[in-house]
């Protein structure tokens, strides 16, 4: 009964204490030779290491001879047939590497080895989270967590499943992305209900909210039949009937739609009250800004003549709009030159992306063609912006630095078959040059091979000479 009132293990703890008394046993009489034993284990040592530090240089230098008189025995034909097949397969990690960065703006190959040897070796603990690159999946404030990557609904959208089907049709290519039209279904389920449905009070706010968006879209329907001036009067009445509602960009239709109808002088009223240091920005207020700017001296703006004479004030203001223009959307100038082709705006769009490029650009391009000599003007100094921000990611001059996390919202934004602009440019990586060095140089020395195969094998054998000096030279003198 003491067994089974105890630690219930019964005779093999007997077992277990005698191997634990001789164990104790072993390690006093070590401890008791100590001295003499650390001793005889040093002579060991020493003895061991003798032997490896004179046993192994003899075998390297065996098996060095052993390589050299293999590779002193191969024809021409093999370095030939190496070379090719080096050329080859560099060349195509080469392509794929071009392809990778142009359609991802990464390396394959660096982002391999940071996602799966920066593990490998520890430095996973000390480098910083990479930041998550947006999926359809993700609930849209998540994305919006980021005040510098908010996605806004592009305020000048206004077509319908049937055009995007059409232009599928003939195109054969999707215009929308998953997660552009996943917004667009948010937006609607957001913007018809209230927080409080249950309660039923509410029905007074999303009768508002009904109001306005329907008010809106007929005014738009109107600006593209044609009926700009009917469109115009119903802009502005629902901006001063609503004008707490200023997040909704109504002020951009009716910007479009006055510079449709050529009053430049409202248009610039406009701008006049937008255009506050307090509210947001956007590519179309700060590119009508300059737009307004230009018309005053584009036609008789000449590049030559201001090299000679230099700015006028008028001229020095135009190139000041647009170089604030440029600084805030650097993307929207090779669509307005069209040096980019354009695509059909996305349903929503990044500020200061290229996806607000490609719809202010899509809209507006038809309004700075139809002032003379702007787009001139424009081409003449908009790369002038760049050499005042040098560093854009870092400091801005009169915006806030450019956002970094462009790039990866604007690939979400716009469709796949579109070339995504990027700002800054990207400097091509490092596997880029490499692989492309490495196929070239192959390439050489088997079209060097192919011509002169006899100087190439010899050129071989005495690079083998230095690489293994230690090697028998006899073996390559005899060959």
């Amino acid at each position: 009964m003491a067994d089974s009132s105890g630690s219930g293990r019964g005779p093999p703890c007997l077992g277990a204490a005698a191997a634990l008394r001789r164990w104790e046993q072993l390690r006093r009489r070590v401890a008791a030779a100590a001295p003499w034993a650390r001793g005889l284990l040093a002579v060991a040592a020493g003895l061991g290491l003798f032997y490896v530090v004179l046993r192994v240089p003899l075998r390297l230098r065996d098996s060095l001879a052993a390589v050299t008189v293999f590779l002193s025995t191969l024809t021409p034909k093999f370095y030939f047939a190496l070379t090719v097949t080096s050329s080859f397969i560099s060349g195509l990690i080469f392509v794929f590497e071009w392809w990778h960065f142009r359609k991802y703006g990464t390396s394959f190959i660096e982002q391999v080895s940071v996602s799966h040897l920066r593990p490998l070796i520890g430095g996973a603990e000390n480098s910083p989270p990479a930041p998550a690159a947006f999926s359809a999946g993700e609930s849209e404030t998540s994305r919006q967590n980021m005040p510098e990557c908010k996605v806004w609904r592009n305020p000048l959208n206004l077509f319908r499943g049937a055009e995007y089907s059409r232009y599928m049709w003939v195109t054969g290519k999707e215009p929308l992305t998953y997660y552009d039209m996943n917004l667009s279904a948010q937006d609607h389920q957001n913007f018809f209900t209230c927080d409080t449905d249950a309660l039923r009070p509410s029905d007074t706010g999303r009768d508002t909210n009904v109001l306005v968006y329907v008010k809106r879209r007929l005014a738009m329907c109107a600006r593209k039949l044609g009926r700009i001036r009917e469109a115009v009067k119903m802009m502005r009445d629902l901006m001063k009937e609503f004008p707490l509602l200023s997040m909704l960009n109504i002020h951009e239709n009716l910007l479009e739609a006055l510079l449709e109808l050529q009053a430049y002088a409202d248009v610039q009223a406009v701008l006049a009250k937008y255009d506050d240091i307090s509210l947001p920005k956007s590519a179309a207020i700060c590119y009508t800004a300059a737009l307004l700017k230009a018309r005053a001296v584009s036609e008789r703006f000449s590049p030559e003549t201001a090299s000679k004479r230099g700015l006028s004030t008028a001229e020095i203001n135009a190139v000041e709009a647009i170089h604030r223009a440029v600084e805030f959307n650097p993307h929207v100038p090779k669509y307005l030159l069209e040096m980019k082709s354009l695509v059909l705006p996305p349903e929503h769009i990044l500020k200061r992306g290229d996806s607000e490029a490609v719809a202010y650009a899509f809209f507006h391009l038809q309004h700075w063609k139809r002032i003379e000599g702007a787009l001139n003007l424009l081409h003449c100094t908009w790369e002038g912006t760049f050499r005042m921000i040098p560093y854009p990611l870092e400091k801005g001059h009169l915006f806030y630095p450019y956002p970094s996390c462009t790039e990866t919202a604007d690939r979400e934004l716009l469709p796949t078959f579109h070339e995504v602009s990027v700002y800054p440019q990207k400097e091509l990586p490092f596997f880029i040059h490499f692989t492309a060095g490495l196929c070239s140089f192959s390439a050489m020395l088997a079209l060097l091979t192919h011509q002169f195969p006899e100087l190439m094998v010899v050129f071989a054998k005495a690079v083998l000479r230095v690489l293994w000096p230690v090697s028998a030279p006899s073996v390559l003198a005899s060959s």
